[in-house]
């Protein structure tokens, strides 16, 4: 099966922040899970760090892992955390979790694609994931932390041409596939289902969203760009503040009113 991926998918609508024009050698950030509700078994809605290096033709190198609601690859609407790389822009190489070979678990406590239990709650309590992904200067292995624990696994150096050295680009937010069910917009949601505007407890985050330096040090993400490619539908709006450093709320319903 071809691996979906963010950079081909026509379909695919994205509301990330992003931060690029350096030598990045990881990225660290909190995210908050939800059940996003997934309209059809073709579609998906993720919420993930990239970390990105080569050009968008046909050499992208990506590194990628969050939390995902897909139908198709686990059967269910659950919420689960879950890895993805690719060598080519999606083209031949690359999959989901363990599903090829690529990704080297070195911890068994931590199941990837297991469900993430429990999820946030519209106007309840919130439940966030820290996801820290960092290049071992010695190795050049690209390791992948959950919260303060274990580490997860790594990705091989091998594995890359580009991600061989550093990345380039560093991206943080939600992505979903539109397959416009009977010709207009997916309701699909991205995030919680509702508008940045709403804030905390209603909409989805990123906070503490930092970059890895060539020297190993974590440090703010300053310059992160925000984009939103279909705004009526899922919007993105950031800030700063002392307890949070750099964050944004991101996401939407999908199809209403604005968004046919």
């Amino acid at each position: 099966a071809m691996a979906i991926g963010a950079a081909t998918t026509a379909a695919a609508a994205h509301a990330v922040g992003y931060v690029t024009g350096d030598q990045f050698y990881g990225a660290k950030a909190s995210l908050n899970v939800w059940p996003a509700r997934v309209a059809s078994a073709a579609e998906f809605s993720l919420s993930q760090i990239w970390v990105i290096s080569g050009t968008f033709g046909n050499d992208l190198n990506t590194i990628e892992a969050g939390w995902q609601v897909s139908p198709q690859l686990y059967g269910d609407n659950s919420p689960r955390f879950f890895t993805y790389w690719t060598s080519d822009a999606y083209q031949a190489t690359g999959c989901y979790n363990l599903h090829c070979s690529g990704f080297v678990q070195t911890n068994r406590r931590i199941a990837i694609g297991a469900a993430i239990s429990p999820a946030s709650a519209y106007n309840g309590r919130q439940f966030d994931i820290s996801l820290l992904i960092w290049k071992d200067p010695r190795r050049g292995h690209w390791w992948l932390q959950l919260g303060s624990g274990p580490l997860v696994g790594y990705w091989p150096s091998s594995l890359f041409s580009h991600l061989g050295g550093h990345a380039n680009m560093v991206q943080f937010g939600g992505e979903v596939v539109n397959t416009r069910p009977s010709g207009s917009h997916t309701p699909t949601q991205m995030g919680s289902g509702h508008f940045p505007r709403e804030g905390f407890n209603r909409a989805a985050y990123f906070r503490n969203v930092q970059v890895v330096d060539w020297d190993n040090n974590l440090l703010p993400a300053r310059d992160l760009r925000l984009v939103a490619d279909h705004p009526a539908c899922y919007g993105i709006q950031g800030g700063y503040n002392r307890a949070w450093g750099n964050y944004f709320y991101y996401g939407g319903p999908g199809r209403n009113v604005h968004c046919p």
